[in-house]
């Protein structure tokens, strides 16, 4: 599999105060995406964050 084809099922999705949902990033690993929320809280974010997995169609 070439890098175009990378599999990313590991989302980590952002909440604004407002109740907007936003993707803030696609990561192969659940460890990997967990990282990058516990670096966003850490850094003093007030957003809620939080890691999702996608459903593969196949």
């Amino acid at each position: 599999m070439n890098d175009s084809g990378a599999v990313l099922p590991w989302l980590v999705i952002r909440e604004d105060d407002n109740g907007n949902r936003y993707r803030v990033g696609r990561y192969a690993t659940r460890d990997e995406a967990q990282h990058v929320v516990e670096t966003l809280e850490d850094s003093g974010h007030r957003q809620m964050y939080w890691v999702e997995r996608i459903r593969s169609t196949a």
